[in-house]
């Protein structure tokens, strides 16, 4: 037999149930996005340092020109080094059938005999190896999805010139390649470029390296410093090219999915709180109108015995209930949209077993705040009803002070209404309770915002990034840097309508104590292919004698216009020099520096040298221009501008938009339940008024009316400080999760603010149509019977 007050508890819940089902639904999307979010990283976290300690992922890494073998043992001998393994990665192109564009990769050499101590790499399928055999191949799984391929299959690949034929033994995945890229590139494009792995002896034979290495990796002994390290092998190894050392924080396919955890993290916390402050908001609203209504029932509660204590813990299990509810939909919720996120990430980030994984601790913090939220909503309220004494309770609550309402006492009220001025005088009476109704509806109105704002954003970056900033068709980087002459030829291949030669170097930027290394891009002046552009689009024109850096660069260094940064060329020469930052390129992929070809050239120390071109392309003779392209061994990487594009929006346009359909439908179910909750509120606390009216003689419609109107008038209220908080609101969560490889432009349109108000607008229609029924069913002789 349950307890009196739990009977009782019972009957509440059952005849709240539409106000209660509301609270907890809201609640719900809140801990749904908290315990997937958190649950996504879990499931990132741990995957990734599983792979990387199974297979041995290296912590620093160095590309070189060429070194000799046995200067493994100096690096060896170097202070905090533990592990060093060698090997060679070499471009190479591919002539795949029925593929018109180019496509190119990377190989990289394994040990002929036994496997290597570091980067080890995941049999998807197939088989490793044969050792000692010739002619065998293993693929990147990104890679050989894209394409089709299965062990047993041939590829044709051009080494060092040479078309030679491999078999497929097996797919594989790498801890290096998580996020498989082509070099310098913020997008992937997995059928136009792979990774592959072959004996050492049989890569180092095709590139005439046999002997040295190009590339090395390291782990360090415990308790060992990176920097010092790094610092040592970039002196040790500039003599052979060394292109900077880097430590596995700065290796492109780990900082992808550090990204990727980064705005998770953001989103976990930011869009949480917003839902849950509207749960409390909604929650304060049904306990202290249920207060209000029970006066005499806490009265008749006390009278019988119940202590202070048994009414205040009766109510917050009101509260509490709800709480249960909404986090038994939010972790199914949040469990289900995680699988389908995971699903996603499949597609991008090769991990061996990549499962969603439910954090445990995240379901204790959305318990933990879900009922912090609810209890600081409620508490106060609950604490003043129970110590009322009971002689005061008995009594009906004070009436408010009726006074003319503000309409009234300017003078306009008889332009108006009966139902209008009854409405309004409410509303005046009340000033507190209209206001935390306001705020709840202006946060519903604000999460609508952010959704929207992310779709034009994306929609923004694939139209800024490929059509303002890269006018080209196409980019071609070569094998080499070689002759500026080669433009020339490049030139008349058929259907190049222009052609603009790059040259792009590797560098480290520096700044009062923090770097980068990154790529620097040549600029023309006059150049009609790539641009660099301002926060505003406006065209810079490249400098003769200072560099330009992308804005998100200049952030991370701490850097502005007019300060001096110390450049550092990781190739030839080396050269070290000190340049002018003149101004602030906006993009949205990656961070890079840029300078004007002859700048480039002199800041080398070189003639006239490119390491690739842009070209504009006739587009009805793409077939042949990518025809003739394959006779040029010099060619390494084509990079086809609309390729790009559709890969972006295969990748990072899909997770986030993906992430952006899952808010926006969140956001709309909570602007319903809130709207829907304050409207049924309204009706129940205020069922004996409104009987009183219609006894009186006033007609159903007027009556309904009088709801139907101060609904609108709040909804007025909140809508236009919603629009406004969401503003904000999206500010500031879009600058928090851009990176470094990906950011997303602040972009507001009218389409993002329309939206927000229709669904305001419609959630208050269905609404008030759903309380005039309501109110049609009304029983006036039950609602004017004395409560006792």
């Amino acid at each position: 037999m349950l307890p009196h007050l739990d009977r009782k508890l019972l009957r509440d819940l059952k005849r709240l149930k539409g106000q209660a089902a509301a609270v907890s639904l809201v609640m719900a999307c809140g801990l749904a996005m908290l315990i997937m979010a958190r649950s996504l990283i879990h499931s990132l976290e741990s995957t990734r340092a599983e792979y990387y300690q199974t297979n041995h992922f290296a912590e620093v890494f160095v590309p070189l020109k060429r070194a000799p073998n046995h200067l493994a043992e100096q690096v060896r001998a170097l202070p905090g080094v533990a592990t060093v393994q060698t090997d060679l990665s070499v471009p190479v192109t591919l002539d795949l059938p029925g593929l018109t564009e180019p496509a190119s990769g990377a190989v990289r050499s394994l040990p002929d005999f036994g496997e290597p101590e570091l980067n080890r790499l995941f049999l998807r399928r197939g088989r490793w190896l044969s050792p000692g055999a010739r002619g065998e191949i293993l693929v990147g799984e990104a890679f050989a999805e894209a394409n089709a391929l299965n062990p047993g299959d041939t590829l044709t690949m051009l080494l060092n010139g040479r078309r030679q034929v491999f078999r497929v033994a097996g797919i594989v995945l790498s801890p290096e390649y998580i996020f498989e890229s082509r070099p310098g590139a913020a997008l992937p494009d997995a059928r136009t470029y792979g990774i592959f792995w072959m004996p050492y002896k049989e890569v180092a034979t095709a590139w005439d390296l046999y002997g040295a290495f190009n590339r090395l990796s390291l782990t360090l002994a415990p308790g060992a410093n990176e920097r010092p390290v790094i610092v040592a092998l970039d002196q040790l190894l500039r003599p052979y090219g060394g292109l900077g050392a880097y430590g596995r924080k700065d290796h492109p396919s780990h900082i992808r999915v550090t990204d990727e955890i980064r705005v998770l993290t953001i989103l976990s916390i930011g869009f949480p709180i917003v839902f849950l402050s509207v749960a409390a908001f909604m929650t304060n609203a049904v306990l202290t109108r249920l207060l209000a209504l029970q006066r005499e029932q806490i009265a008749i509660l006390k009278a019988f015995g119940f202590t202070n204590r048994a009414i205040v813990v009766h109510y917050l299990k009101f509260a509490f209930v709800m709480v249960v509810a909404g986090l038994t939909l939010g972790l199914l919720g949040g469990v289900a949209l995680g699988h389908q996120l995971v699903v996603m990430y499949r597609l991008f980030y090769r991990f061996p077993d990549l499962h969603f994984r439910l954090d445990g601790g995240a379901v204790g913090i959305a318990l933990g705040v879900a009922l912090g939220a609810v209890t600081l909503g409620v508490l106060d309220a609950v604490r003043r009803a129970a110590r009322l004494p009971p002689a005061e309770a008995m009594r009906p609550e004070p009436p408010a002070n009726f006074r003319p309402a503000f309409i009234e006492r300017i003078g306009i009220a008889k332009l108006l209404s009966h139902s209008f001025r009854i409405a309004v005088r409410n509303l005046e009476r009340r000033p507190a309770q209209a206001a935390f109704t306001v705020a709840g509806l202006a946060l519903a109105t604000a999460l609508l915002i952010l959704p929207n704002s992310f779709k034009a954003g994306i929609h923004e970056v694939l139209d800024f990034q490929w059509d303002v900033v890269q006018r080209q068709d196409l980019n071609l980087g070569l094998v080499e840097p070689s002759a500026a002459r080669l433009a020339h030829e490049l030139a008349q291949l058929p259907g190049v309508t222009s052609l603009e030669p790059t040259r792009n170097a590797a560098v480290r930027i520096h700044f009062q104590g923090r770097s980068r290394q990154i790529g620097l891009r040549s600029l023309l002046i006059g150049g009609q292919h790539s641009r660099a552009v301002d926060h505003a689009g406006r065209e810079i024109t490249p400098p003769t004698d200072g560099i330009i850096v992308s804005a998100k660069l200049a952030a991370v260094l701490g850097a502005k216009i007019g300060d001096t940064l110390l450049l550092e060329a990781l190739e030839g020469r080396r050269p070290v020099a000190e340049v002018k930052l003149r101004a602030l390129a906006e993009d949205f992929t990656g961070i890079a520096a840029y300078m004007e070809l002859h700048a480039i050239s002199r800041f080398l120390g070189e003639g006239d040298v490119i390491t690739g071109a842009s070209i504009g392309l006739d587009m009805s003779r793409r077939a042949a221009f990518l025809a003739a392209l394959r006779d040029i061994p010099r060619v390494s990487t084509v990079a086809i501008k609309e390729t790009m594009r559709q890969s972006f929006r295969e990748t990072t346009a899909k997770s986030m938009g993906l992430i952006q359909s899952i808010y926006l439908t969140f956001a709309v179910i909570v602007a319903f339940g809130v709207i829907y909750n304050n409207a049924r509120i309204s009706l129940a606390e205020r069922a004996r008024e409104l009987a009183t009216l219609r006894v009186v003689g006033m007609t159903q419609r007027e009556v309904g009316a009088v709801l139907v109107i101060e609904l609108v008038v709040l909804a007025l209220l909140a809508v236009p400080l919603g629009l406004l908080l969401g503003t904000g609101l999206t500010t500031v969560i879009i600058g928090s999760i851009n990176t470094e490889t990906i950011r997303l432009p602040l972009v507001f349109t009218t389409y993002t603010y329309t939206f927000a108000v229709v669904v305001v607008l419609v959630a208050s229609t269905l609404s008030a149509l759903v309380v005039l029924r309501k109110l049609n069913q009304l029983d006036l002789i039950a609602a004017l019977k004395a409560p006792e």
